[in-house]
């Protein structure tokens, strides 16, 4: 037998050793690091939603750094993800899981330290490549490691964690400012321990095979992509504030993000690795899906953004009460999440929990637009009911249905192409939303004080999150029905897009979910 014979029986070996399922308990205990690493990475993005008041009190911060702390850590999330995807598809998907989880540690320790609002936002922005690294990687080994058929089960597992962090982490921060001996800076610190421990995990657990083929990584793709995504996304962040929306400034930024994003069609098309293959949306579920994945990203970033202020600032609760009158919202998410994932399992059906999902969202969020200052709470625990069910049916389920689409050399570009999106969507609807709430707070706060006969100055804030404590008694009524208006009509706004998302899906073709990893 000569030399090639050999090799070619060997690598053929491996192959076939490569291919063979894993055990459900293999599953399992692989998936615990998993897991560990998405909570932490997801709880990056939203343990400073309830602490952001204390935190930019301290740090002499306003409204708009208000709404950079968080968009920061989203855009290079989502600039990153199509090229952690592409990596995942080149190189080992273990290796790569954990060099984002080193760069989160350490972004976060430099996070924790921040001395002023401009460090504080730089330092958000290192740390969402490392989070967008392992949200991105987390449903790819997934993916490496089960068929679709049998990927319901645990997409569920990751609906419930994504749903404990995405909703509870406001909880977690708000306990956190509230605790003397700790302060706003361990909001940063607390996750560290976690990546930790998910590093050491998935280096025991996690068995995939490693790709030997040569890289090619398409530097000028990424370039391209990511300053089209950035662009627009500072465009969205700043219009409406810094300057008007129609105005030069606008047309320079909307042309320049429109410009490199064809130029980066251009680039990907020419690419031989390119990050976001076009080829991917030839598939017509992959393209419904990513369309989708914008729409609900929408929602499922300023639920828990602009939730954190109504009852902060128009119920006037404290950073832990405000986590924790969120619950309806997490335990909705949660068990939505896991019951659908079993149901997938057991029928393989998905296309229906898409359209459900959307549908609640949509009214959901219609019925969070009714907020006022004095809406019942059992009310409103039946809105967030809603709408976290509603997120819980449709998130894991766009990644599920692309999955099943794509062949298998092609899973992590296409899994890391609908978190993309639905960063990208969430990014840019917590800045737009916010520069809306913005808006609509200054309009209601002016009708409230010349109905009252006050004059404006008396209530000005200078721009700043207001301090309700040391308001006027005359005048904070009148502050707190201003913001209780101003969040329900950002609700209200966020509403369409959750039912043009639903439009979305039902054009999305149902297919089998295929019962091997081949394809």
């Amino acid at each position: 037998m000569t030399a090639t014979t050999e090799a070619s029986t060997g690598t053929a070996a491996a192959a076939a050793v490569d291919d063979r399922p894993m055990t459900h308990r293999q599953v399992m205990e692989a998936l615990s690091g998993l897991l560990l690493g998405l909570f932490v990475a997801v709880l990056s993005s939203t343990v400073v939603s309830n602490a952001l008041p204390h935190i930019l009190t301290d740090l002499h911060g306003g409204q708009s750094a208000y709404t950079w702390v968080i968009t920061a850590a989203l855009l290079t999330l989502t600039a990153s993800t199509p090229i952690w995807g592409k990596l995942s598809d080149l190189a080992s998907k273990k290796l790569l899981l954990q060099i984002a989880l080193l760069i989160y540690i350490g972004t976060s320790a430099l996070a924790g330290l921040s001395q002023n609002t401009g460090e504080l936002i730089a330092c958000r922005a290192l740390q969402g490549i490392g989070a967008g690294g392992v949200v991105a990687l987390g449903q790819i080994c997934l993916a490496a490691m089960v068929p679709p058929r049998e990927r319901g089960r645990y997409s569920g597992y990751f609906g419930a964690v994504f749903a404990l962090a995405t909703i509870g982490g406001p909880l977690i921060g708000g306990v956190i400012v509230d605790t003397s001996w700790l302060g706003w800076r361990w909001c940063f610190y607390v996750g560290i321990p976690f990546a930790l421990a998910a590093i050491l995990v998935v280096q025991r657990t996690l068995k995939l095979p490693v790709v030997k083929r040569p890289v090619k990584i398409d530097y000028l793709g990424a370039l391209v992509i990511t300053a089209a995504v950035s662009l627009l996304m500072i465009w969205i962040t700043l219009a409406g504030t810094n300057y008007a929306w129609l105005s030069w400034q606008t047309a320079v930024m909307v042309g320049g993000g429109l410009l490199l994003a064809a130029l980066a069609v251009v680039v990907e098309r020419r690419a031989a690795e390119p990050v976001i293959p076009p080829s991917l949306f030839k598939h017509r579920t992959v393209t419904l899906a990513a369309i989708a994945s914008v729409l609900v990203g929408v929602g499922m970033y300023g639920a828990t953004t602009f939730l954190s202020q109504y009852f902060q600032l128009a119920k006037d609760k404290s950073p832990t009460m405000a986590g924790l009158m969120t619950l309806p919202m997490i335990i909705g998410l949660a068990l939505s999440s896991a019951v659908a994932g079993r149901l997938i399992t057991k029928y393989g059906k998905w296309k229906a929990y898409l359209v459900s999902g959307t549908a609640l969202l949509a009214v959901g969020f219609a019925l969070l637009g009714t907020a006022r200052v004095d809406t019942n709470y059992g009310l409103l625990s039946l809105y967030m009911a809603i709408t976290g069910i509603g997120l819980g049916l449709t998130s894991q389920n766009l990644v599920l249905a692309v999955q099943n689409t794509v062949p298998r050399h092609e899973l992590g570009a296409a899994s890391s192409v609908v978190t993309f999106f639905r960063t990208m969507g969430g990014a840019m609807g917590v800045s737009a939303l916010g520069a809306l709430m913005t808006n609509k707070v200054g309009h209601y706060l002016a009708e409230n004080l010349a109905a009252a006969h006050i004059p404006a100055g008396h209530a000005a804030t200078g721009g700043g999150i207001p301090d309700l404590a040391k308001l006027p008694a005359p005048i904070l009524p009148l502050v707190t029905d201003a913001f209780g208006h101003g969040v329900g009509t950002v609700f209200l706004w966020a509403a369409p897009f959750a039912a043009l998302a639903f439009v979305t899906v039902l054009f999305i073709r149902e297919t089998a979910l295929r019962t091997s990893q081949q394809g």
